[in-house]
């Protein structure tokens, strides 16, 4: 520790600064040291070593970012850099008594990789960062020697941030959110028993929506806006993604509150959809009248839908979704009358008051006898009628 902690601070002082030279000693320094860390549960020597490979290079990613321009030669050795971090965590986990401390200093190791934007071509950056994803996940799954418990979810979680910033750095705005969410329905379906997969599916729908959002905003469903066909064609893929992606939660949760959550998310989604298109396709006059025209529509047929799949169940376990229903039916009317009355006209309003007054008769009746038709079915005999 005298020897290597001095040298990181004092090495710039002979090189004159961080330059590519300097960048070069102190990886090897990094890796000639690790040899002595074989056998001992040395971990502030593993932080003196992490620090050594790293400082350097963030030091020289900033100044090309702010000053010299790019520089494709710290491509390698921010590659260099997590592979030492990676391979000497692997190396030294089995006998370490401090496991988190090591995953997270294996964490800080690979920053640089997930940096290498600030110096380098975006492409490459992100190769990089989805690289660093796809061998961390690796090793996750693999359950080498000592990534067990909280090395796992440490590095589970860095793998996400890596693919995370990957997709950032690849794609602009309109691509990237849709990108995210799907990643976020893949996630949810493939890891729907694991909680950290289910976590990082959460955290891909967030960044996704939020990247959605930000070109299509939710003031856009409130007064027309026409966005660019490229926007417009990004926002309608990403609200089906994002109804497929909170579907898919709450499925594998199969919770009241998720599904609360869900059907909000989805009631938003699909009346940006439905306006996103009318405007795309009929303009901002009458596109947005349609567009707001459908939605409505689309809520009561969603709560109809509902109350015939409650049908179908026992009594039960029907609360959940004749719940689900009666709030969609709220919110129908709610917008119906305190949105549409006031913002639809001619032809529009008197589809939209038609439809939705046929569908809410429609489902008094219908519900009503398939109840009773069913209650018969299920009440053992002789025992119908047998309670008020």
């Amino acid at each position: 520790m005298l020897v290597l902690v001095p040298l990181i601070g004092l090495a710039p002082a002979v090189t004159d600064g961080i330059t590519l030279l300097l960048v070069g000693f102190m990886l090897a320094l990094s890796a000639a040291a690790l040899p002595v860390q074989l056998g001992r549960d040395w971990i502030w020597m593993h932080a003196a070593r992490t620090a050594a490979g790293t400082v350097p290079l963030l030091v020289a990613l900033a100044d090309g970012y702010f000053g010299t321009g790019q520089d494709p030669w710290l491509v390698g050795a921010c590659g260099i850099a997590a592979l030492l971090s990676i391979v000497g965590a692997l190396i030294l986990l089995p006998r370490t008594g401090n496991q988190s401390a090591m995953a997270l200093l294996t964490a800080v190791g690979v920053v640089p990789v997930l940096c290498a934007s600030l110096a380098v071509d975006r492409v490459v950056a992100a190769l990089m960062a989805a690289a660093l994803a796809a061998a961390l996940l690796a090793i996750v799954l693999t359950g080498l020697p000592g990534v067990t418990g909280v090395v796992r979810r440490i590095w589970s979680a860095l793998s996400a941030v890596s693919a995370l910033i990957a997709v950032t750095v690849a794609f602009d705005g309109y691509i990237a959110g849709p990108v995210l969410l799907a990643m976020a329905v893949l996630l949810a379906i493939a890891g729907r028993r694991d909680d950290i997969a289910c976590w990082a599916a959460i955290g891909f729908a967030i960044a996704g929506g939020g990247i959605y959002l930000g070109y299509a905003p939710p003031s856009s469903l409130m007064r027309a806006t026409e966005l660019p066909t490229a926007a417009a064609v990004s926002a309608l893929v990403a609200n089906l993604l994002l109804v497929a992606c909170v579907i898919t939660m709450a499925w594998s949760r199969d919770e009241a509150y998720i599904w609360a959550g869900s059907a909000a998310v989805t009631g938003y989604a699909v009346t940006s959809f439905a306006v996103t298109a009318g405007v795309l396709i009929g303009g901002a006059d009458g596109g947005f009248l349609a567009g707001h025209m459908a939605a409505t529509i689309c809520w009561i047929v969603m709560a109809a839908a509902l109350f015939i799949y409650a049908a179908r169940l026992v009594k039960n376990e029907r609360s959940l979704p004749i719940g689900g229903g009666l709030a969609l039916v709220a919110a129908a009317m709610a917008k119906l009358f305190l949105f549409d009355l006031g913002t639809l006209d001619g032809i529009f309003r008197v589809v939209v008051f038609i439809v939705v007054g046929l569908v809410l008769l429609g489902m008094g009746a219908g519900y009503a006898r398939l109840l009773a038709r069913q209650d018969l079915q299920q009440d053992p005999p002789g025992m119908t009628g047998a309670t008020p």
